[in-house]
């Protein structure tokens, strides 16, 4: 029921109760929240379960014009019974050709991406990344008024299509209740394998209807996105037979790190304090006078020759040994000598944030990208108030792409765009996607993987992204089939103006690299 025909009938109830007066006030309440109510409810907000809105552009990419179909909708998540239990939203970005141009659709690639959270929408790469468009930002990634968007010089649709997945409970993705009104069991969707299993389900149906099995394929995850594109890789290969020619983590999260602790996940943190401190520009002098890039190795090779031996000793490191180490360590972070022994020498990233400019400036940094300074109600304290960065990315991504779904893609809905969607408690037990992804190498020759990570990243640190790497392949025997970039910038790398450039391009070369041109898949 619309709402001028609530008001209509409204209207003429009255009409005839002041007329006939046959009714008491009590009933007329009544019967009016009632009425209110039928009409609040047939018009309870809901998402089309499978839906396309086509549109066409053109955009200029490498100084050549290139024109594409962009396609966003939603496409079902089935049951056992072939029953719709939620929906997920997408972009679909399809480039086309012209009288002077064809497009060879089988040949041209494929990009699957998704981000992280886990419960983040697939925004942050969308429209500040590998998309056609990107938002309004300066060059060092801070929001600027008024908020909109623009062309991306950089994108990889030149060189591949890209579809952006969006799953359960973020962006307009949701849940579909049942004839009965009952919602689906979030076992289904959160957690980790629960994720991988219905997330490949949903590719392969993707890819059977556009028509892309003769593609070659790539799965693209940013944070929490780099332990789900691990797991996918296997997933898709050992239960719906899709082989993938790149597996790209960009800022990867890797929960076998942090979930386990000790040693390990603590020295890892070193290289990062140290290229944090260089940037506000606190370490000493002999370091602050050199480019980054001359210094990180150095306090890699302390970290994993000195630093980890001696937190491993734990309680029974000499004296001696203690502060020795506290020393140097002091000299690669910034961090004060007696505040590193204090900490026994594992120096928590919270400190490290709050502590690192408290005595120069007053201000924190931040957490995802350490370039950010946040301002606490105090400064004393152990940890910082808020996330100074992602407060800002908040800031300049919600308006660019509610405003560009509905404006530029044609997409509309009352349905909120979740940036960040409720997808807590998340189940992550049976955590072995790090050994899946080799699992995957090892079962397809042509699976390359391209890492991707910021210096300026304290969340998903760029060493550990190293160390996963390492782990992922222990033998050594896949070395040459990993790629590792790095950049002068925090989680999000790319929304740096001089970094979305070369990211890109890195993501570009790698896709052609990786592209087998007729080859055999055989050791």
């Amino acid at each position: 029921m619309k709402n001028s025909k609530l008001i209509f009938y409204l209207k003429n109830y009255y009409i005839s109760i002041n007329v006939k007066k046959k009714l008491s006030m009590k009933n007329i309440l009544f019967y009016s929240i009632f009425l209110i109510s039928f009409g609040i409810y047939s018009q309870k907000i809901s998402i089309p379960t499978d839906t396309i809105v086509e549109s066409y552009h053109e955009t200029t990419i490498n100084n050549k014009s290139i024109k594409y179909k962009a396609e966003v909708g939603t496409q079902p998540v089935w049951n056992n019974n072939g029953e719709p239990i939620a929906t997920l939203f997408y972009t679909y970005y399809k480039r086309i050709g012209d009288k002077n141009e064809k497009i060879n659709r089988p040949e041209r690639p494929i990009v699957i991406s998704f981000n992280g959270g886990p419960g983040s929408g697939s925004l942050w790469m969308h429209i500040a990344y590998t998309g056609p468009r990107v938002l309004k930002i300066d060059d060092e990634g801070f929001p600027i008024q008024p908020y909109g968007m623009k062309d991306n010089p950089y994108s990889i649709l030149d060189v591949a299509d890209i579809v952006y997945v969006n799953p359960v409970n973020t962006g307009y993705s949701r849940m579909i209740p049942n004839s009965k009104g009952d919602m689906p069991d979030k076992k289904l969707f959160f957690g980790i394998n629960a994720d991988i299993k219905y997330l490949a389900t949903w590719i392969n149906t993707f890819i059977t209807r556009k028509n892309r099995w003769e593609s070659p394929k790539y799965i693209i995850g940013e944070s929490y996105g780099g332990t789900r594109v691990m797991g996918l890789s296997h997933e898709l290969q050992n239960r719906h037979w899709m082989y993938l020619n790149g597996v790209i983590m960009v800022s990867p999260a890797d929960y076998k790190v942090y979930d386990t602790g000790g040693a390990v996940s603590s020295a890892i943190n070193l290289p990062y304090y140290t290229a944090a401190a260089w940037y506000h520009k606190v370490l000493d002098k002999s370091l602050q006078e050199r480019d980054l890039l001359e210094i990180l190795p150095e306090s890699e090779n302390f970290t994993i020759n000195e630093l980890l031996p001696a937190i491993a000793k734990g309680g029974f490191i000499t004296n001696d040994e203690k502060t020795k180490v506290a020393k140097k360590m002091s000299y690669y972070s910034g961090i004060s000598v007696d505040d590193i022994i204090s900490h026994n020498l594992d120096v928590p990233t919270g400190f490290f944030w709050k502590e690192l400019v408290r005595d120069e400036s007053g201000y924190t940094v931040g957490r995802l990208d350490s370039r950010y300074l946040g301002l606490d109600k105090m400064e004393a304290g152990s940890s910082p108030d808020t996330n100074a960065e992602l407060d800002s990315w908040e800031h300049s991504f919600t308006p660019a792409i509610n405003y560009y779904m509905k404006n530029e893609l044609n997409f509309s809905t009352d349905i909120k765009y979740n940036v960040f969607g409720p997808v807590h408690p998340w189940n992550r037990e049976n955590d072995n996607t790090r050994d899946n992804l080799r699992q995957a190498m090892a079962q397809n020759p042509y699976l390359k993987v391209l890492i991707q990570s910021g210096y300026y990243d304290g969340a998903t640190t760029y060493f550990q992204g190293k160390y996963t790497m390492w782990q992922t392949d222990p033998s050594g025997k896949m070395k040459d089939r990993f790629t590792f970039k790095g950049y002068r910038s925090g989680h999000m790398m790319y929304l740096r103006a001089e970094d979305l450039e070369s990211s890109n391009q890195d993501l570009r070369n790698f896709i052609i690299n990786s592209l087998t041109n007729g080859k055999s898949a055989k050791y």
